[in-house]
């Protein structure tokens, strides 16, 4: 086996839309999927959009020397979709020598990103046109083997997505509960459950300083921390709360985070508070309560100001939630738990996945210099 222009087994297709039958307008990213165009279409002539079907690729030959990847992705759907007639649409002359799936495994490689950044032209759009991508040679082996490499990488991602979906049944559950209980339980006012806490880092004791994110955990802060007294700072103690007042500026969500580390220190702006009765109310259950979207709306709702609004200490108080028995908290605690668990272990496996490509790809290069 030898590396092989890729030119001699790939083939432009242009068809149009021409009695606008295709309505799925569809762009691609830089990870070489597809994803529903942003463009304004109110007044486009989709007649001269390109219509892409099920086996073909999309490629994009503008700015690869720019982001520094071969813009390039393969329509996996039943049905057809259309494309801007900016990009090129390929297929494989015969998928009895070239199996699309493989070809696409190949530029799913950073080294394939690398080479096609190389080879772009010199344009202020630094692309690489039809005509040099053509010139692009690989490793094309026996079409038994190329279906044995898409068959393993299949079956992985297809296992890791039967794994995903798994984790909507679980959330599932969680948000059923949490609905169930507002119909069924009578609310009362959280205010009775926590207070503000105002402890400062006196004693400089905590050097682990932390920002707090719209999506509800803590982050390192982007603050310039140079030249600071952090004594000022407040101290967010383990199962304790924090949140930011201004809601006016973060896309109509609040920033709030419960701490489920070691104690950090926070801005002195900002609102630390605790459960005081944490055998009537689990912090963990309230925070699954806050973290929900619902209470992003209600926190910007009644958030009050002019320039600048802000979700106040005595707003928080106000807020009602259902507070059932400590053991059906627990309960839902576990589930969400469980869900989290769940989730960390599908990014690894997503993780793991991705890399696989590359790793068969280099296989299948390494064979080439391998003794007959």
């Amino acid at each position: 086996m030898n590396y092989k222009r890729i030119g001699d087994y790939i083939q432009l297709i242009d068809n149009r839309n021409k009695d606008l039958a295709v309505t799925n307008l569809l762009g691609i990213n830089i990870n070489k999927n597809f994803m529903p165009s942003v463009a304004n279409t109110s007044e486009t002539d989709l007649t001269k959009y390109k219509v892409i079907r099920k086996g073909q690729f999309a490629y994009s030959a503008m700015q690869v020397g720019r982001d520094e990847t071969i813009r390039l992705a393969l329509y996996t759907a039943e049905q057809p979709a259309i494309i801007s007639p900016a990009y090129l649409v390929i297929e494989s002359k015969d998928i009895n020598e070239l199996l699309p799936e493989y070809m696409m495994m190949w530029f799913h490689r950073p080294e394939s990103d690398r080479y096609g950044w190389f080879i772009s032209d010199s344009s202020v759009r630094a692309s690489l046109e039809w005509e040099r991508f053509c010139e692009i040679q690989i490793p094309i082996p026996d079409i038994n083997e190329q279906r044995s490499f898409v068959a393993l990488y299949n079956g992985l991602m297809t296992n890791q997505r039967v794994y995903e979906n798994s984790l909507t049944d679980l959330q599932l559950i969680c948000d059923t509960y949490i609905e169930n209980l507002i119909k069924t339980e009578k609310p009362k006012l959280l205010g009775q459950y926590i207070e503000q806490s105002d402890e400062r880092n006196n004693d400089l004791q905590v050097k682990f300083l932390q920002g707090v994110s719209t999506s509800k955990v803590l982050i390192e802060t982007k603050a310039n921390t140079n030249g600071l007294e952090f004594s000022n700072y407040k101290v967010v103690r383990t199962g304790e709360f924090v949140y930011v007042a201004d809601t006016s500026r973060r896309g109509d969500k609040i920033a709030l985070a419960m701490n489920s580390a070691e104690p950090c220190i926070v801005s002195g702006i900002y609102t630390v508070f605790r459960v005081i009765r944490p055998t009537e109310l689990l912090p963990e259950y309230l925070y699954l309560w806050l973290a929900r979207p619902e209470f992003d709306r209600y926190a910007r709702f009644h958030s009050w100001g002019s320039a600048r609004e802000t979700f106040d200490w005595a707003d928080m108080c106000n807020v009602k939630l259902p507070i059932p028995d400590i053991k059906v908290q627990k309960a839902i605690v576990t589930i969400y738990h469980t869900l989290e668990t769940r989730k960390r272990i599908n990014g690894q496996l997503k993780n793991t996945i991705k890399p696989l490509c590359p790793v068969l790809m280099k296989g299948v290069a390494e064979s080439l210099f391998q003794p007959a």
